[in-house]
């Protein structure tokens, strides 16, 4: 009886040092996948955002460079005495240091995401080349770094040798944009204007406005003033073109409507990038301010325009930032040179409203990181879809 009772005991034992030795090797093995697990997760996600991200998210860098350039005039010398651009000089120059950076840092981060992205997935960034709503986003990047060329508070960039390097190396993709786009324009084919015109095209007209404004800036008057004539000429047709609202310019999904902003983003552009070349806010530059304020008060009195598009919140909502920095910006100028009451009220409300609208978008982007992305792949979409992919 004693010996059955031994037996069993070392049986028991065996078993629970086979069941721990078996428990240990599974623990083992599931540490030894930890790293490849890891790795797989990595991967997925590099490739999730390099496949969802599109030139679109330039807004971003837009909305915040046309913010640093309008705060760098708002502390920035002047010969305006208006209590509020007195009070602005209060502000310690640290808080303009620090906007501008996190617009530069922005801006660098969405350039590399893009970089890799025309590495990695090079046919993806073709088909956004060659959709009529895309393409026109690809002059963003440039946009950006020239508006925080033209911001930078750094002496590096201030040399006049660096800023003209700089010049050139941004100034060309909006020259072989502009003889891609604006050859279609007048040539056979299916991408003729009346065909594909829409809001976004604006941007290809204010990617010529802004170098020329950069040029005039760094003394260069006669490239300032060749870059000026191609956007203001441009600009004329398509503002023609869709005032006319023909068939083919109604392309743009609801979630895009916030892109009816560029509407007066084009002339406000144009008025701050002839004063730069003129050297004043002269009766061109206020003809053209005063278009720019009559198209925004033209849109802020239809909200139902936007109503739709307001319902989730998406990175097209950063369409409306941008133009109101430009606008506020123009505004300023112009109470600069005409020095009154009513000058000096509107840049006030014009900028307040700039301000609030960016500081909004910034908390809402935060708040809503994960919905930034689109859910579907621009290559696994229809004709239809890829439209509303590009909010």
């Amino acid at each position: 009886m004693a010996a059955v009772t031994s037996q069993t005991e070392l049986q028991l034992v065996v078993d629970t040092v086979s069941h721990t030795t078996s428990t240990d090797s599974t623990h083992q093995i599931q540490l030894g996948n930890l790293p490849t697990t890891v790795a797989r997760r990595i991967k997925k996600s590099f490739t999730n955002v390099l496949t969802k991200f599109h030139a679109g998210y330039f807004r971003v860098s837009l909305s915040l460079g046309g913010q640093a350039l309008l705060w760098k005039t708002l502390i920035g010398p002047t010969d305006n005495m208006s209590t509020f651009r007195l009070a602005l000089h209060t502000f310690h120059p640290a808080a303009f240091t620090l906007l501008w950076c996190f617009a530069f840092f922005t801006l660098v981060l969405l350039s590399v995401i893009y970089l890799l992205r025309c590495l990695f997935y090079f046919k993806m960034v073709k088909e956004e080349f060659l959709h009529h709503v895309g393409v026109n986003y690809l002059f963003a990047p440039s946009i950006s770094w020239l508006l925080l060329l033209q911001s930078a508070p750094f002496f590096c960039f201030n040399n006049p040798y660096s800023y003209a390097v700089l010049w050139w190396v941004f100034a060309v993709p909006v020259v072989v944009l502009d003889v891609k786009i604006y050859g279609q324009w007048f040539t056979k084919g299916k991408k003729f204007l009346s065909a594909i015109a829409n809001p976004t095209s604006h941007l290809s007209v204010i990617g010529n406005l802004v170098v020329a404004q950069a040029a005039a800036n760094m003394g260069g008057k006669e490239c300032a003033v060749c870059f000026f004539s191609l956007g203001i000429v441009h600009y004329l047709v398509l503002f023609v073109t869709l005032y006319q609202r023909l068939s083919g310019t109604d392309q743009l999904p609801t979630q895009l409507r916030p892109a009816f902003f560029l509407y007066f983003a084009a002339p406000s552009m144009a008025s701050l990038a002839w004063q730069s070349i003129a050297g004043s806010f002269d009766t061109a530059s206020k003809t053209l301010f005063f278009l720019s304020l009559f198209l925004f008060v033209s849109l802020v009195c239809r909200p139902t325009l936007f109503k739709r598009s307001m319902k989730r919140f998406n990175v097209a909502w950063w369409a409306y930032s941008f133009p109101l920095s430009v606008l506020a910006l123009a505004s300023m100028e112009y109470a600069e040179e005409v020095k009154g009451g009513i000058s000096n009220l509107l840049m006030l409300l014009l900028s307040a409203f700039s301000v609030l609208v960016s500081i909004g978008l910034i908390v809402l982007a935060l708040l809503n990181n994960i919905s930034l992305l689109p859910q579907q792949h621009i290559r696994d979409c229809s004709a239809n879809q890829r439209l509303q992919l590009f909010n």
